[in-house]
């Protein structure tokens, strides 16, 4: 790997570090990497900890189990408990979730900040306040649709199929400077067009003298004798994945930014308690179900972009629709059978597309941290959202067909190869079982939720944690409540406008 000045990881490490800064951040995924970029380019003393590795672009390719193993908390195997349990994803690398997300990079919509300052008091969070930050956050991300010529044949045929039935269906917005279409999104970009944290914020943050430490995992946040923020504790991930040298940063700021389920577990074993105990409560996260749709013809699904168009039709009843190749590894994970009968499924591969429904939740999870587990996540898909899967996945199913898919299967336990779209409704007619979807997520959201009502948030409007000054989150868990929509545009646009807040609030902090 090539030194990059600024960047220590775990290998580099001999001895426990002591280190001061005005802020500290810990998560370098969208919320933290901005954060950190933001405040180090106003002049502050920035250090960034992120628990997972430093990996370059050059490292990337198309070998899925590499970067499950690389790239992601868990494999990419989280589950939060419910009936059904629902699989999650996280990134745990320098970057975070960025890396490894398919960069759909859409602005929160209007209703939904309207909907979080009516019911929250949210200061300065409407369409026109958050604008300029959208507007920002675009400009150095690329935001851009996707260039024609990399639009691969599954992104087309579920384009054929929605607009054959008359369906709304827009390009997607993505983060990426002439993508060359690979599909390798969720393994990292190999080119590096995907404009991630890892080729954006983070250089940013380093190149004005942010100290980043990798392969580090933040233990508490210290506080002083007064209840403020004071620093954080942690301990690197030596070479052979054994605990390493204990690395100590005394701050004036702390910004926790490890996303929805390890903010709020960190914020819980450092033993800083809301009033009001809503600490890992409220969680969203837009579940999610693939149809997986046979053609006869060759869809080499690998060719092209990451979902190049999304359905909206539905998307005031919570329902869109996308299609999103998977690799084999985690499509054989979906398919029904094993041995023979799996083999001949996936002897189809490169006939197939992997399309579904993404859901905008109305009920609510939890994290909590246990004695000897740590953070665990659960979460009851509610009737109304189960109701909402169902339909998404007959829609899916639909579009598939209207496309000319010649069979499908459906994310329901003990469902059969259906070949009609009569079969489709036919099966789903009967009461669908929450229990029985097979549900997943990579959009979690809402654990230490903004309101300036002290009895319904953690944080304030800008993320500063209710009662204890100096101590700010900056990351999905801010959200009050799902967006609807991929929600990376948001949790980067919060950060720059949380950071211009804190930047210009320095004397408040001494910075």
């Amino acid at each position: 790997m090539i030194s990059v000045p600024g960047v220590i990881t775990g290998a580099d490490v001999a001895a426990d570090l002591r280190v001061d800064c005005d802020v500290v951040v810990v998560g370098s995924g969208a919320g933290g990497a901005t954060m950190a970029a933001e405040l180090a380019a106003a002049g502050v003393s920035v250090v960034l900890i992120e628990e997972g590795g430093y990996h370059q672009t050059e490292s990337f390719g198309a070998q899925s189990v590499r970067a499950l193993r690389t790239l992601y908390r868990d494999g990419g195997g989280g589950m939060a408990i419910g009936k059904p349990s629902v699989l999650f994803a996280e990134g745990r690398c320098v970057g975070g979730s960025t890396v490894v997300n398919g960069g759909m990079s859409w602005r929160t919509p209007p209703p939904v900040l309207a909907r979080w300052a009516a019911a929250d008091g949210i200061r300065d969070i409407g369409e026109d306040a958050m604008a300029p930050f959208f507007d920002e956050a675009e400009a150095w991300l690329s935001v851009a649709e996707q260039d024609p010529e990399t639009i691969g044949r599954d992104s087309e045929l579920l384009y054929a199929g929605a607009r054959s039935l008359g369906w709304r269906i827009v390009a997607n917005r993505r983060n990426q400077l002439h993508c060359a279409g690979t599909n390798n999104c969720n393994n990292g970009c190999p080119t590096g067009a995907k404009r991630s944290m890892l080729v954006t914020a983070v250089p940013r943050a380093l190149a004005h003298g942010t100290r980043l430490y990798a392969d580090c995992r933040v233990e508490r946040v210290t506080l002083d004798a007064r209840g403020r923020a004071a620093g954080v504790t942690g301990r690197f991930r030596g070479q052979d994945g054994r605990r390493g040298s204990a690395l100590s940063v005394r701050a004036k700021v702390v910004v926790v930014a490890g996303g929805a389920v390890q903010t709020p577990a960190l914020l819980a074993r450092s033993g800083v308690k809301p009033a009001a105990r809503q600490l890992g409560r409220n969680l969203a996260m837009h579940p999610n179900a693939n149809v997986i749709a046979f053609f006869d013809e060759n869809v080499t699904g690998w060719h092209g972009v990451h979902q190049a168009y999304q359905v909206r039709e539905f998307q005031s009843d919570g329902i869109i629709l996308t299609a999103n190749n998977l690799a084999p590894p985690m499509l054989a994970a979906l398919m029904p059978g094993h041995g023979r009968e799996l083999g001949e499924l996936m002897a189809g591969y490169n006939h197939v597309v992997t399309a579904g429904p993404l859901i905008e939740d109305s009920g609510a999870g939890r994290v909590r941290t246990l004695p000897g587990l740590g953070a665990q996540v659960f979460y009851q898909l509610s009737d109304r959202d189960a109701a909402r899967v169902v339909r998404g996945v007959e829609l899916t199913a639909t579009a598939m067909f209207a496309a000319g898919a010649r069979r499908v299967l459906l994310p329901v336990d003990g469902a059969p190869a259906l070949h009609s779209l009569d079969e489709v409704r036919r099966l789903l007619a009967a009461p669908v079982p929450a229990r029985a979807l097979r549900v997943f997520s990579v959009h979690l959201m809402g654990t230490a939720r903004m309101s300036e009502d002290v009895r319904r948030g953690v944080v304030d409007s800008y993320g500063e944690f209710h009662g204890v000054h100096g101590l700010f989150v900056c990351d999905a868990s801010l959200f009050p409540g799902p967006t609807g929509l991929n929600p990376m545009l948001t949790i980067i646009a919060l950060a720059v406008r949380n950071a211009r807040y804190l930047r210009d609030r320095c004397g408040d902090y001494s910075l």
